[in-house]
């Protein structure tokens, strides 16, 4: 890892030019300051790219409840609407995990670290006018069923707005849906994340709706450097992986960034994957990996 001299990032060797590697730790400047837009170059400011339940209270009927209208790889989905607040009369969500596939804890702590990161890196996406229409993350909060809510009283969900005409554009072992120009967009802010963020991130799992001004993107999954993202954070092995299936497309930029090392280690498919933490990543298909 070597500081870049310009933006003080903390970096890979991969996210360096040759030349600028040789130059020396306090001297090398990344790919991304070297050859980056200016508006690639991360700056401080607030996420604007967040669609926010801005309401207090929801109601959820217990047939909704009990007969979930979704579902993820490890959570329940079911349709409510907001009784307080400016959203007031508008629908929403719940979502609360499965028994047994995480726990609850750190479910909700990873989610919501996901999706800052998520805002983080669109709203910069946003900032480059590759598209005239905003993409906006949905931002989750951790509500609870009150007392008056029976057997559920006191149980924890996420909360947030509704997402009409719900379609999935990629996952995150690489495959996508390019069949329409707002899949190749999605890919196009897959392969940005990567680049802005010198190497360390892919934004990824890129699903939600389309509506007449904006697209709106709910459950993002990031792959790290780290792998701290939670289960389906499949690590530099997701990042090589996905990279091996992207095809730049009229939305990216020449002069992003990608692995010199992609592999097709995960097989490409629409669900989203989970790897378990405990369990080694291998060549093929990685022990404790399982597809949803």
């Amino acid at each position: 890892m070597r500081e870049c001299v310009s933006c003080g990032r903390n970096l890979p060797r991969s996210s360096y030019t040759a030349n600028q590697f040789s130059k020396g730790p306090g001297q090398s400047r990344c790919a991304g300051c070297v050859h980056g837009h200016p508006a690639d170059i991360p700056s401080a400011g607030e996420f604007d790219s967040g669609r926010y339940n801005i309401s207090h209270r929801a109601s959820f009927t217990n047939q909704a409840l009990n007969n979930p209208f979704s579902q993820g790889a490890f959570r329940w989905v079911a349709k409510g609407s907001y009784t307080l607040g400016t959203r007031s009369g508008q629908a929403c969500v719940a979502k609360w995990f499965k028994t047994g596939a995480v726990f609850e804890a750190d479910y909700f702590t990873l989610d919501i670290k996901a999706v800052d990161k998520a805002l983080e890196i669109v709203n910069r996406f946003n900032k480059l006018n590759i598209v005239n229409k905003a993409v906006k993350i949905n931002v989750p909060a951790v509500w609870t069923f009150d007392e008056n809510s029976e057997e559920r009283a006191g149980q924890n969900v996420l909360v947030e707005p509704f997402i009409q005409n719900y379609q999935k554009f990629n996952s995150n072992t690489g495959w996508a849906d390019e069949s329409m120009a707002w899949g190749e967009v999605m890919q196009a802010i897959s392969h940005f994340s990567y680049h802005v963020s010198g190497g360390q991130f892919v934004l990824c799992d890129l699903q939600g709706g389309i509506y007449q001004h904006e697209v709106v993107l709910s459950d993002p999954v990031i792959l790290s450097r780290n792998r701290d993202y939670g289960v389906t954070d499949l690590g530099p092995d997701g990042i090589r992986s996905f990279f091996s299936q992207h095809r730049c497309n009229n939305y990216c930029r020449s002069n992003w960034t990608k692995p010199m090392n992609a592999a097709p280690i995960f097989r490409p498919v629409a669900g989203t994957t989970m790897m378990r933490h405990s369990v080694p990543t291998r060549p093929s298909r990685p022990g404790g990996t399982y597809y949803s």
